[in-house]
């Protein structure tokens, strides 16, 4: 990947770097310009790391609030979509782990009952949901299929994946982003697609 992509437009128009330097120095406009190019690549990776679009849409401003707090102490030690992406995953990071907290609790909390005594948990006296197979002849979209497929990822595999896809990153910004050689992000990218195409080879055969 070349360095067209730090700008998001080509070769037209000054760098993100430039512009988060002209921001630093008090040039709102070029926040804003900031703001355009990458609102769209963060929010799809939010959305597809949280699985929430209001959500996504919260940690979205969290993450350019963090930009705007950060811009006296921005230095140009790596390209402005690298530190960008990887607010983006801390944020998220920190939201799955404030999930899976939640989850433990409402789920293996034991239950009181109104005479005191300890009862089942909710996840011990929930059934597993079953689909049927009318619903399963329906068949779901290819977008949807898409979706549960990149989804059941495993977890580094499916960052690896969102931010080359839709955040345009080399494997060495990704590397460093994640904090990983770029060696391993290869790996992990090529295992992604590996199991991506397992699971959505019957979609080959649709016109």
């Amino acid at each position: 990947m070349n360095d067209a992509t730090t700008t998001g437009h080509g070769s037209e128009g000054p760098t993100d770097e430039s512009l988060m330097a002209d921001f630093r120095e008090g040039d709102a406009r070029a926040f804003e310009v900031l703001m355009a190019r990458h609102r769209r690549g963060i929010l799809n990776f939010l959305y597809r790391s949280v699985n929430n679009h209001s959500r996504a849409e919260e940690l979205l401003q969290e993450v350019f609030l963090r930009v705007i707090r950060a811009k006296a102490r921005y230095q140009q030690t790596a390209r402005f979509s690298t530190w960008l992406y990887t607010i983006a995953r801390n944020l998220c990071v920190d939201e799955s782990r404030r999930a899976k907290f939640r989850r433990h609790l409402s789920l293996d909390a034991p239950r009181r009952g109104r005479d005191g005594d300890q009862r089942e948990s909710m996840l011990d006296g929930t059934a597993a949901e079953q689909v049927s197979v009318d619903d399963q002849a329906m068949g779901p979209t290819i977008q949807g299929r898409l979706k549960v497929a990149i989804d059941g990822l495993p977890e580094d595999q499916r960052e690896v994946f969102l931010m080359r896809q839709l955040g345009g990153l080399s494997f060495k910004q990704i590397g460093e982003v994640v904090g990983a050689p770029e060696n391993t992000v290869k790996s992990r990218m090529r295992y992604a697609l590996e199991k991506l195409r397992g699971e959505l080879q019957d979609l080959r055969e649709l016109p």
